[in-house]
């Protein structure tokens, strides 16, 4: 990989480094009050994260596409939205250990609508936060407050789930079926297991498993399935052979 390629693959970390270099240089008390502040979140987010991909897997291997469908599908009505503003009330975490829950769920056919609600309610009604609302500021504003809170979650997510469609997102069941052999770098812990099984299929760049080739029509589809099967974090997801 050529430097430039490098560079442009992190330039977000480029653009963050010159960035404190510049204020360290101009304004070096309060870079190092953002320094401390930007260590603080990493750390909080590496306690965090770990566990909530753990989970996000767990959900995707244990519960069928068909439950997430009929669950949280454009079809659940508006059973489903009770379920997602559940789902996103009694959640732990802060709010961004919701966007790999919420990536999974649209990847297994959850509506736009729903995963809008999960997301809201998890930023702003989770039960922890409500007890201690209606310890400091009243159980009156709390109730007050949920309530219209609730109101214009559901009224977002219907006026979003309208207006944004999964064909327009980079996440969506199409991509899928574009790509029907995937490993997910987010579960990846790059072992080589799967490289050692099928090297005419997978292979690692930069300690992460990735799809080299395609099988055709149908070769090695026992040979993937053991790759998955042996696969310690569950990364690989194969999504039937369509090249048949």
């Amino acid at each position: 990989m050529s430097a430039i390629q490098i560079m442009k693959k992190n330039r977000l970390l480029i653009i963050v480094g010159v960035v404190y270099a510049t204020l360290f240089a101009t304004y070096p008390q309060q870079a190092s009050k953002a320094v401390s502040n930007s260590v603080y979140y990493l750390v909080e987010m590496f306690e965090v994260l770990p566990v909530i991909f753990i989970l996000t897997v767990i959900i995707e291997a244990w519960i069928p596409k068909e439950v997430i469908i009929k669950r949280f599908g454009e079809k659940s009505g508006f059973m489903g939205n009770m379920l997602s503003l559940m789902l996103g009330s009694i959640s732990a975490g802060p709010i961004y250990a919701a966007f790999p829950i919420s990536k999974m769920l649209l990847s297994k056919g959850a509506s736009v609508a729903n995963v809008v609600i999960v997301l809201s309610s998890w930023a702003v009604i989770k039960v922890p936060m409500l007890a201690n609302e209606a310890k400091f500021l009243g159980v009156q504003f709390m109730a007050v407050r949920w309530i219209l809170t609730v109101v214009a979650i559901f009224l977002m997510a219907y006026i979003i789930g309208r207006l944004i469609k999964k064909e327009n997102m980079t996440v969506s069941i199409e991509d899928h079926e574009k790509e029907w052999l995937e490993v997910k770098k987010e579960y990846c812990i790059g072992c080589g297991i799967c490289v050692k099984l099928l090297p005419d299929v997978y292979e690692l760049n930069q300690n992460k498993a990735q799809v080299k080739a395609l099988p055709v029509k149908g070769k090695y589809i026992e040979a993937i399935q053991q790759s998955i099967e042996k696969c310690p974090t569950k990364a690989i997801t194969f999504y039937g052979d369509k090249t048949t």
